[in-house]
């Protein structure tokens, strides 16, 4: 039973992490994590580990720690195999890496990143399951957990200790089309910005905002998509999603139909409240497709400006139900505690009867 790794060692490096106040994920942190998640693949019984190549060290921390511990007798860890390409240091190198690991047969891939990393490996993994652990800037796709429990979650996952239906849910993605041949699409977010130039990728400044477009719209998470989420909470498994027109501010006097019908202080980075004015949002049904009314300008996904539009270009956002699968964290722990998978029961196997609360 295979599982592949994705490690995202350049994660949390935008220019978000500059002007807010949010902590700094070492490489030796991110290490740690893997060895955890591999400390409870092995438990599970996971035979074999694919992982992403790459030149920020995190592989020489983990090789260390798993040579000290085999060195104790300690073979705790899930065998790691790394893939062999050249690295580039660019999401091209994660997408590599998924396409490979679609290619040899895992059951489930494991990602330490952000929303941004998760969207790259969701672009190419297909129908197979991610394992989301929280390790970027803005992580409003994967849930911040121990790894440990996650590690363990997905084991029991992919060893089949868990059935498929209680182990993995559907999520919603948006697909922005551009003129019928470019298709981009963002797992949380699409924002639509007037300034034509990428500049920064991480779009921070809300100035230039103009649309939100989001899968869910959870007001317990930082990003644009909290902008949603303090307006009209949807949850992750519901069907629908959320569009926010919004007004920039200050407002223009002379035009009183660009004024803002509310305006909301939102965290859009750690530590980062903004005042966000909004003329109007409504709901998002799945399979609808939307024409922005921006005419020209940027397309951000998942909070990283992407993909520029000019007025002649035919641009649809639409909402798709069920696009991307992960591994049910909670769902999966659930069932372990009520099926006894945890359990030894010892006084059972000296003929002593069954356990207290039995």
């Amino acid at each position: 039973m295979r599982v592949g790794l994705v490690a995202n060692p350049f994660s949390a490096r935008d220019i978000r992490r500059v002007i807010a106040n949010a902590a700094s994920l070492q490489i030796t942190d991110r290490a740690n994590i893997v060895l955890r998640v591999l400390a409870c693949l092995g438990a599970c019984g996971v035979s074999e580990v694919l992982a992403m190549p790459e030149r920020g060290g995190i592989r020489a921390h983990v090789e260390r720690g798993i040579e000290r511990a085999r060195n104790t007798g300690d073979e705790r860890f899930a065998p790691v195999r790394h893939l062999d390409f050249p690295v580039t240091g660019t999401v091209e190198d994660t997408r590599r890496a998924v396409r490979a690991m679609v290619a040899e047969g895992v059951s489930a891939i494991v990602v330490l990143g952000g929303d941004g990393t998760h969207r790259a490996v969701a672009m190419d993994c297909g129908r197979i399951p991610i394992a989301c652990v929280s390790t970027g800037t803005n992580n409003a796709f994967p849930d911040h957990r121990e790894p440990t429990v996650t590690g363990l979650a997905t084991g029991l996952a992919v060893t089949g200790q868990v059935p498929p239906e209680v182990a993995y849910a559907a999520n919603k993605r948006l697909l922005v089309s551009i003129n019928e041949t470019e298709h981009h699409p963002a797992l949380v977010d699409v924002a639509l910005v007037a300034e034509r130039v990428v500049g920064a990728r991480a779009l921070w400044r809300p100035e230039s905002l103009r649309e939100l477009y989001v899968t869910f719209a959870d007001p317990s998470v930082i990003g644009l998509s909290a902008i949603a989420g303090f307006l009209d909470p949807v949850g992750r498994r519901e069907p629908e999603g959320v569009m926010v027109d919004i007004a920039p501010l200050p407002a223009d006097a002379s035009r009183p139909d660009t004024s803002p019908a509310v305006r909301i202080d939102v965290p859009i980075a750690p530590g980062w409240l903004r005042t966000i004015g909004v003329r109007s949002w409504s709901r998002l049904a799945p399979g609808a497709s939307r024409v922005p009314r921006l005419r020209a300008g940027m397309i951000a996904l998942d909070g990283e400006r992407e993909v520029g539009f000019g007025e002649d270009d035919d641009v649809r956002i639409v909402l798709e139900p069920d696009a991307v699968r992960t591994v049910d964290v909670e769902a999966c722990m659930d069932y372990a505690a009520r099926n006894g998978l945890f359990r030894r029961d010892e006084r059972r196997a000296l003929g002593a009867g069954r356990p207290a609360g039995e």
